[in-house]
């Protein structure tokens, strides 16, 4: 197995520990990475993407402010584990070089196509919705118009486009906190206008995805399909729980799933997962990976409060997937009706 990408020989790495009995995860013991009041005005930085850029590494942070409000902010690091931030929220523009602030902005994602860095996020259009900019500086955001309407979360760029069109994952949803929800894929030739609209994913029949999934961090190319990182959440009697799944999508047509883990990769353990602003949460956002190695490091937000990272191997993570794998008839159709 092999994944289809750069090599990236300085990303952080930890061995798995000896006697690992569940999932092929493990977390990192200096866990977690980022801790509360990182920087002046901003209480907690959680559910965040990293990219390699320029020999080092780029982040964007959902940095929740002391008055309650989240923004983007921008940070650097030189091994992927120490951060620091830029205090000022990054600043939008639109494609005139105008202003084009959104009223609020959470869970970024990150993702490069081809020579380009897009960020995803859930903003404030009449309702939650699905922001997009770009930049190809990490020093000039140009904001885009919005993808979708209201009301949608979880976006998440493939990393090259499919068959000529910019593929994107997202999770309609509805205007408060939504007790459903399914992942579907978009296509567009230009970022402008979407369409093909396709159902890749319901929430599955086991108890950590029963209430509601999404996508996560942007899939993987792989040549078994591309690997996908993404969160389910179960009802309990004290509240939602997020934990992390795994499945792979076919590499041509990814609204057909190939294999889906029954079981989850990851699920709150660890007291900065079980507990904080919001407890029991394992929300995986971004990763990086080495296509030598085949490692693969998995950055998640943990309890709305803190990141946390995550590792596993290529191999030990695919065959985990397909040996646990349970498909429905949802899954492994085109998705269209």
């Amino acid at each position: 197995m092999k994944i289809i990408g750069e090599a990236l020989p300085n990303m952080p790495w930890q061995e798995k520990p000896e006697g690992l009995k569940n999932a092929p995860v493990w977390r990192f013991n200096e866990n977690p990475i980022i801790e509360r009041n990182p920087l002046k005005n901003v209480a907690r930085i959680f559910n965040s993407a990293v990219m390699p850029y320029n020999g080092e590494f780029i982040g964007v942070f959902r940095g929740e402010q002391t008055n309650g409000i989240s923004y983007i902010y921008l940070g650097h690091s030189k091994d992927a584990v120490h951060w620091t931030f830029n205090e000022e929220k990054i600043h939008f523009v639109d494609e005139d070089g105008n202003d084009f602030m959104p009223n609020y902005a959470y869970d970024p994602r990150l993702v490069k196509v081809e020579d380009t860095y897009y960020i995803m996020w859930c903003t404030d259009f009449y309702g939650a919705a699905i922001g997009l900019a770009k930049t190809t500086d990490f020093k000039t955001f140009v904001r885009l118009e919005n993808p979708f309407i209201p009301f949608n979360r979880n976006a998440v760029l493939f990393p090259r486009k499919i068959n000529g069109n910019y593929m994107m994952l997202s999770r309609p949803s509805d205007s408060g906190h939504t007790p459903f929800g399914d992942i579907f894929l978009s296509e567009s030739p230009d970022l402008v206008y979407w369409g093909k609209h396709r159902h890749v994913m319901g929430r599955g029949a086991e108890w950590w995805e029963s209430v509601k999934i999404g996508g996560g961090a942007a899939p993987i190319e792989t040549d078994e399909g591309w690997l996908m990182f993404y969160h389910g959440v179960s009802g309990t009697c004290n509240g939602f729980v997020y934990s992390i799944g795994g499945a792979i999508l076919d590499i041509d047509n990814p609204s057909i799933v190939k294999y889906r883990c029954e079981n989850f990769l990851l699920t709150p353990e660890e007291w900065y997962e079980e507990r904080g602003f919001v407890p029991n949460v394992c929300f995986p956002c971004a990763t990086l990976h080495d296509a030598d190695t085949g490692r693969i490091a998995i950055y998640y937000g943990a309890a709305d409060s803190y990141v946390g990272l995550a590792f596993t191997q290529l191999e030990d993570v695919v065959n985990y997937i397909k040996e646990n794998s349970v498909l429905t008839t949802q899954d492994t159709e085109i998705g269209r009706r």
